[in-house]
C-alpha cells in the first residue's frame, strides 16, 4: 500500500511527498500563529514545536507538501495517518494551510485528492479535529464528514480532546 504517492493534482495545487528539504518553507507558512489559533497545538508556530510535528510527518512516510500551482510554492501540509487493513480506513489530518488560501476552495480541492486516492484502498476515511477548532470543523462537514465520536490525542504529553468525523466510501460524491 503506497500511502505517498508520486502526485495528486486538480487545477489548482498539487500535493507531493514531504522531504526533509522542505523545512523552511514549509515553517514560513506554519509561523503564522493565526494558523495554528484554534488548534488544540496553538503554539505550534514556534520553531522548538514546529520541528518535532514535521519530524513526525517525515517518519510517518505518508505526508505531504501542498503547492498552489499558479505560484509554485508551498501552501501548506496534510497526511494520511492510523491505516487499518482490517477496518479498512485510513485517516487524513494534520492539515494546514497559510491563511490567504482559508475559506474552503484550497482545502476542499486538498481533501478531495486525498478522499479520491485513499477509497482506492479503503472504506473509510476518518478525520481528528481539536474541539475548538471551528473552522475545520465547518470546513470537514461542508465536504461531507459525519462526526461519529470524541477522541483524545496525546501532545507532548497532553491529552487533547478531538471530535472524530467519518466519511465512507458507499457516501462519497467525488465532484
Amino acid at each position: 500500500m503506497n500511502w505517498q504517492p508520486e502526485i495528486l493534482e486538480s487545477d489548482l495545487l498539487k500535493i507531493i511527498p514531504l522531504t526533509e528539504a522542505d523545512f523552511d518553507n514549509l515553517f514560513k507558512v506554519a509561523s503564522d500563529p493565526l494558523i495554528w489559533e484554534q488548534h488544540p497545538a496553538n503554539d505550534r508556530y514556534q520553531l522548538e514545536v514546529f520541528k518535532p510535528y514535521f519530524d513526525g510527518a517525515i517518519s510517518g512516510k505518508s505526508a505531504f507538501k501542498i503547492i498552489d500551482k499558479s505560484k509554485n510554492q508551498i501552501i501548506g501540509s496534510t497526511r494520511y495517518y492510523d491505516y487499518s487493513p482490517e477496518n479498512s480506513s485510513i485517516a487524513i489530518g494534520f492539515t494546514f494551510l497559510a491563511k490567504e488560501y482559508w475559506g474552503g476552495t484550497y482545502n476542499k480541492s486538498a481533501k478531495k485528492l486525498l478522499i479520491d486516492y485513499a477509497f482506492q484502498f479503503v472504506d473509510n476515511i476518518y478525520f481528528h479535529i481539536g474541539i475548538t477548532n471551528f473552522r475545520s470543523q465547518i470546513a470537514i462537514k461542508k465536504i461531507g464528514a459525519i462526526k461519529i465520536n470524541d477522541v483524545n490525542f496525546e501532545n507532548n504529553g497532553q491529552s487533547l480532546p478531538h471530535f472524530e468525523y467519518l466519511i465512507q466510501k458507499q457516501n462519497w460524491i467525488s465532484e
